[in-house]
Formats: structure tokens, sequence, C-alpha cells
């Protein structure tokens, strides 16, 4: 379905729940970072309100929400929408009555109808991954609970999203909440690894090869027990049985390295002529096998991503937008979640931090199948910033763009709609911002 790059200018809701434009089971991963007033009073959020003319819809970088006709419309769809479960319709109800008219519930309402669609279109083998912060994370559990089944939920990861900093009259609130969930038990796994610590690697890597100045640590090639086979015969004048051990040579370090031969001490032989042997230097002593640091694969990263720091305020991907990720977050997402030629939808794109991760993965794998990104945001301002950072690649990224004005009727509508995103949208025709809307991007 989709064989090209998109941008989508407009509410999501309205592209996701269109079966034309998303059909079923069409996407491979999805990433969503949805807008929520965290900075607000905490009692607020929870207080009933009755306005009528707000819109719960975000415009540039507000992220309030409020009860109002928008919010009364998107419950009366997802209660009589046939995709939703019944056990959100249950869930809602429930909310409703504990929460009443509040700024919480427009959020709640507005995100479920939304997590309805993206399941629907999220293939068996595919992950959703809903980036939020502990205002509301426990309440979007519940909601995902009931969208995915609550055996599909995988993983609850923390991100370390700022440095320390004090607070008066608590702890310190430095990190963001990552919920993972997989459309079915078939959903894709790529087994991701990060590199060790280097403090891990120093302590336990302490030899240096005099050739190579590589660091290595020393493995055992024997393991207990003798052996009246050919793993207790003797090599290099090292019978292995006179200490009540025999030849165990580690099968994936041999393989690592490509050693073969028909016996065991041909491969001992082939590891010694690949400098790959440890000869103590105490008379006697039984050799064993040198495993590099640089060969290590890795390890599996936990759900704690302490590893990965926020955007400092030299960094070169920094664009000023308020609740910017950073590349390398999206980067491991993607990578665990996805494979080569994959379709990665992201439908509150903002800054387009998640296009531009996947056609930086592409780029880094050119052998590969590139995979395919599709973006959505209700701003002109994020659709502009988006074309100027996918301006940075060369070639520059082939990409469709969706919901802009094609000619002068079309601005002329845009502008009677919104004279604040025809203001994003003109000033983005000749590479400017509104005044006050985003610092420059850096060079």
């Amino acid at each position: 379905m989709f064989d090209r790059n998109h941008l989508f200018y407009g509410d999501n809701l309205d592209f996701i729940r269109d079966h034309s434009v998303f059909p079923s089971e069409s996407v491979d991963l999805i990433y969503l970072d949805p807008p929520f007033n965290s900075n607000a009073n905490y009692n607020v959020l929870f207080s009933e309100t009755a306005g009528e003319s707000s819109s719960a819809q975000i415009r540039a970088f507000d992220d309030t929400w409020a009860w109002d006709t928008s919010a009364a419309e998107a419950l009366a769809f997802l209660m009589n929408d046939q995709h939703t479960p019944a056990a959100v319709v249950s869930l809602i109800k429930i909310f409703h009555q504990f929460l009443g008219h509040s700024p919480m519930l427009a959020y709640l309402v507005q995100m479920a109808v939304r997590l309805v669609h993206l399941r629907r279109i999220l293939k068996p083998t595919g992950s959703l991954y809903l980036h939020c912060d502990p205002t509301a994370s426990h309440y979007l559990k519940m909601v995902l609970d009931g969208v995915f089944q609550a055996k599909h939920f995988l993983n609850e990861i923390i991100w370390k999203r700022t440095h320390a900093h004090g607070s008066a009259d608590r702890f310190g609130r430095v990190h963001d909440v990552i919920f993972l969930y997989g459309a079915t038990e078939s959903r894709l796994w790529a087994y991701p690894r990060i590199p060790h610590d280097p403090d891990y690697v120093e302590t336990k890597f302490r030899w240096i090869d005099q050739k190579t100045s590589r660091r290595y640590q020393d493995v055992s090639l024997t393991g207990a027990g003798k052996s009246t086979g050919p793993s207790g015969k003797p090599w290099r004048r090292v019978n292995p049985t006179k200490v009540g051990r025999h030849w165990a040579l580690p099968q994936k370090m041999l393989q690592h390295y490509s050693i073969t031969g028909k016996t065991i001490q041909d491969k001992l032989d082939a590891l010694d002529a690949a400098g790959l042997i440890h000869w103590p230097t105490k008379k006697g002593g039984v050799p064993r096998l040198k495993w590099f640091a640089d060969a290590l694969e890795g390890v599996a990263p936990t759900d704690v991503w302490i590893d990965i720091p926020p955007i400092n305020s030299q960094a070169q991907e920094r664009l000023g937008y308020p609740t910017q990720k950073t590349i390398d977050l999206l980067k491991r997402i993607i990578a665990a979640s996805s494979s080569p030629g994959a379709v990665i939808l992201d439908p509150v794109c903002g800054c387009g931090t998640t296009i531009d991760a996947v056609e930086t993965i592409s780029r880094e794998n050119p052998d590969l199948a590139p995979r395919r990104w599709i973006g959505i945001d209700i701003t002109h301002l994020a659709i502009n910033l988006i074309k100027h950072r996918l301006a940075r690649f060369d070639p520059s990224p082939v990409y469709e763009v969706v919901g802009e004005p094609k000619d002068l009727s079309g601005a002329r509508q845009l502008f009677h709609d919104d004279p604040f995103q025809f203001q994003f949208w003109a000033c983005g025709l000749v590479g400017a911002r509104p005044a006050g809307a985003t610092p420059a991007q850096p060079k």
C-alpha cells in the first residue's frame, strides 16, 4: 500500500480511520508521543469543566486539553465505532463516572479513539510504542490494555529524559514512560544489542594483544572431567587429563572466528595460527582462548534506558521544538521492532525525529531495503520543520505531502479555516517561520 514516504497535514484521526488511506494491517511499527499538558496544576487536570468554545485539538505547541464539543463528539464516536472493543467501552464509562468532564477525560477519550484505529492498521507482526510521562501513564496503560488486550503488553520502558535536578517538595522528576505493545504473539522482535559499558570492557578484558594492541580476555579451552576420547588427547605437549579436564572448545567462538578442522587438535592448531591462543607465562600452564572485546555482539537492553541522553543545548539535531526527542531513542525503537522494508508511522510526528531516524537507518544500510515512513501532524509549522530537516540528506528523500494547499483556492480555504495555520504554511513557502514559533535550526 505505502510504496513511498508520506507527510500528512491534518487531524490524524481523519486519516487513520479512513480505510482508503490506511487499510487494515498496513503498518509495521507505530511510535507516538502524544502531547499532554504535564506542567498544568495536577488538580486542574481532574476538575470538571463545561467549556464549549475551546478545541481539544492541539495547535502548534499548545498541549492543553479541555472538555468541549470536540471531546464530546470523540466520545460519541468511540462508543458507537464497530472497531472499539467492548472492554474499552466499559473502561471509558468508568472513567466518565470517575473523572467527570475534566481535561483528563478529554485527553483519554481523544487518545482512546485514535488507539483503536492505530490497532486496526497495525500488522499482526507489528508493535506500538506510546511515549508519555507519569501524569497520565496509569490511565493510558488501562486504555492500551483494553485496545490491545493485556496479554500483548510487553514493556514499560523508563527513559531518563533529563539530567538530575532538585525539587522543593518532592523527588526530582526526570523520566518518561514508553509503553510497548505487540499486535499479536507473532510481533517482530529483532533482538537488539547495545555496546557494553566501557568500565566493564576495561575490567573484564584486561589483556592487550602485543601484535594488534586489541583488548581481550582469556577464556578456558577445557571443561571439567577426564575423557578417553579425542577431547582427552594431548595437544602441543599439553595433556588436560593430568588435571582432571578435557578439551572443550567454545563452539560460538569457533563459529565467530570461522575455525574448522577434522579433529579438536586441528582446530587448536587453527586457533593458534590465527593468533587466538593465550599462552600462559607459567610453565605447564594450560593455553586459553583470546576473546577480543571488539568481537562482542553487545548486550540486550533492559527496560530502563539511561544510556540515551536527552538533547542538550548544543546538539546539532536540536531544532528548538519543545518536545523534541533524540534520534538515538527512535533508532533503538526502530531497530528493535522493524525490519528492512517496513512501514513506520508516527501519527503525532511534531518536528520529525521519527522520520529522521528512519531515513538515517536506511542510509546507513544502503544494501538493505529502505524502511518507509509516514508522518502526520496537525500544524503546518511541524510540516515545514520536517521539510527543512529532510533537506540535509543527499540525495533528498522522495516523499508525498498530503493536505497542503495545491492552488489559490486551496490557500484561500486554509486561510478561511485557520489563519494561524495559513501563516505557518505561507512562511514555509519561503523557508521562514513566524516570529516566536521556534528557534532557527542550528547549521
